[in-house]
């Protein structure tokens, strides 16, 4: 499905995709412009980064000492975060709602999908997790300027 969004003049598109437990949006913004705007985004909503993971490098770092010689990202990095207040919320409805924190995003490019980037994450349970799940798309859909 496609998506298309006027913004400062510009007409920008977008592809959504929600499937085996991960909501993701496509877009032809460059990697460093979609992690600039989710940075921004996270620290928007007066959240804090806790964390970056930079996947795409160690899985290109690893892959011979693994037996392969397969580059699966040209880039890929995961953003963890927490909110005090939403976590809190969320714990109280069910203290094992732990296992979800802290939440993330990730943003990727395949090597083969011509200068597309990635930016999703993984879908939560339905009850109390679904205001978790209704930031973590704000915030990702912010970072591409659908918000």
């Amino acid at each position: 499905m496609k998506s298309f969004i006027l913004a400062a003049g510009l007409a920008l598109t977008a592809s959504i995709a929600s499937a085996d437990g991960i909501v993701s949006y496509t877009t032809d913004d460059s990697f460093e412009d979609v992690v600039f705007g989710l940075e921004n985004a996270i620290l928007d909503q007066g959240l804090v980064i806790d964390g970056t993971s930079h996947v795409g490098d160690m899985l290109e770092r690893t892959k011979a000492d693994v037996g392969s010689d397969v580059t699966i990202f040209t880039h890929a990095d995961v953003y963890s975060f927490c909110s005090a207040n939403l976590s809190r919320k969320v714990m109280e409805a069910d203290p094992m709602n732990i296992r979800f924190c802290p939440y993330d995003i990730f943003v990727a490019q395949l090597p083969d999908d011509d200068g597309e980037t990635i930016i999703g994450y993984r879908t939560f349970p339905e009850g109390p997790m679904q205001e978790v799940q209704a930031l973590l798309d704000t915030i990702a859909r912010s970072a591409i300027g659908m918000e």
